[in-house]
């Protein structure tokens, strides 16, 4: 059997029709089959690659870690170089109040963790999400997860979740003094980059500071620059009691994080101790690559240049089609009438050498976002391939 019969027969399938393209290289923002064609890459491992595929930096970092030693003792207990000097730069770069990392290896495992901290912290067991709002698929996680498509197979759930609507200033009565801490995406990405008001998410911060809850936003996809910054809740000029972390958190590693204050993620060390406990998270390989990625990204000023390619997007995807195209910085949704339309596109980008994808809550959404130095010629290129895809629908 030849590699792809090989991949649907022994790897675990998670839907009836994968992509099965068999990449044998990437690098920047270009992806090679083992046909050696090539893609550009609008997903960067959805929203995992923000400096590209295979940066030198981080490839080196990895190398380096890699000849000191791989992995060593649960988390937590050994002091190991790459966790700490991690930590303290992500920490140098977040509100101080934001001052203590927790390493896991995934974004849903930050969420887990974050969920269990809160409701330790506050001695409360009410946890607030929101409809069409994605932060993981484990058992916790999807206890939130704002799609009841996603949920009904897997009831019954964890109890004392209440789902609000996003961005309904309403709906914010429904925070109390029963709630330990409400979960909400930064920007909805799942369902189409979805931005709330500024007006909303400080709203969402005062009720959450008058219940004596906590907030946590969840920067798992908007996090390291997606949005134009490096955090997207400084856009709305709020501070959460809680981030959660990942994708782009490792540089191409699986590594996830959730970070709050010393003395809300304390409550993790007693009554019980060892409260929350992973053998893999923090991989010091992780780590080492994780920080090299995010010294990139700063020290290449990559960030500074996201909106202007934002801006480049928005001006060439234009066609009578497009019912709408909304955008944050390079986390983009273009909007067609039907996922059926929108797949058949998406395909069409594909055979074109664009490789792009669509979103849970909004499968009539074609997904962009590419790794966040990806160069205008490639942008226009790309766009070009899109625009062309669609005219011949």
């Amino acid at each position: 059997m030849n590699q792809r019969q090989l991949f649907l027969q022994h790897v675990a399938q998670t839907s009836d029709a994968p992509l099965a393209l068999e990449i044998v290289k990437a690098e920047g923002s270009t992806l090679w089959d083992a046909d050696g064609k090539s893609f550009i890459d609008l997903i960067a491992g959805i929203s995992v690659c923000n400096i590209g595929h295979r940066h030198p930096a981080v490839t080196e970092a990895i190398k380096t870690q890699a000849d000191q030693y791989l992995h060593l003792l649960v988390y937590g207990e050994l002091v190991e170089t790459p966790q700490v000097a991690y930590a303290q730069h992500l920490t140098q770069h977040l509100p101080g109040s934001l001052n203590s990392v927790y390493f896991t290896n995934s974004g849903a495992e930050a969420t887990e963790g974050a969920m269990k901290l809160a409701k330790r912290y506050t001695n409360r067991t009410q946890i607030i999400a929101f409809n069409q709002s994605y932060h993981g698929s484990t058992q916790g996680a999807l206890s939130i997860i704002g799609d009841e498509y996603w949920r009904n197979a897997y009831r019954p759930l964890l109890p004392g979740i209440l789902h609000l609507n996003y961005n309904s200033l309403n709906d914010l009565k429904h925070i109390t003094a029963e709630t330990a801490c409400v979960i909400a995406e930064t920007i909805q990405a799942e369902r189409g980059v979805i931005v709330p008001s500024k007006a909303w998410m400080q709203a969402l911060r005062k009720k959450c500071t008058e219940m004596d809850c906590l907030l946590v936003l969840d920067e798992i996809q908007t996090g390291f620059g997606r949005t134009g910054s490096l955090w997207g809740f400084q856009e709305f000029e709020v501070i959460p009691d809680i981030v959660l972390l990942g994708k782009a958190l490792g540089g191409g590693m699986p590594l996830g994080g959730f970070v709050a204050d010393k003395k809300i993620m304390r409550s993790l060390t007693s009554n019980p101790v060892l409260g929350h406990i992973t053998t893999f998270g923090g991989h010091p390989v992780s780590c080492a690559a994780g920080l090299a990625a995010m010294k990139a990204l700063q020290e290449e000023n990559i960030i500074n240049r996201v909106k202007e390619k934002e801006n480049l997007f928005l001006s060439l995807l234009k066609h009578t089609q497009i019912k709408a195209v909304r955008s944050a910085g390079l986390l983009i949704a273009i909007e067609f009438e039907s996922f059926e339309k929108n797949k058949a596109i998406i395909d069409r980008c594909i055979e074109g050498g664009v490789l792009t994808d669509w979103f849970l809550f909004a499968p009539e959404c074609m997904r962009i976002a590419p790794p966040l130095n990806i160069n205008n010629e490639e942008i226009t290129r790309a766009c070009g391939v899109i625009i062309n895809a669609i005219g011949k629908e």
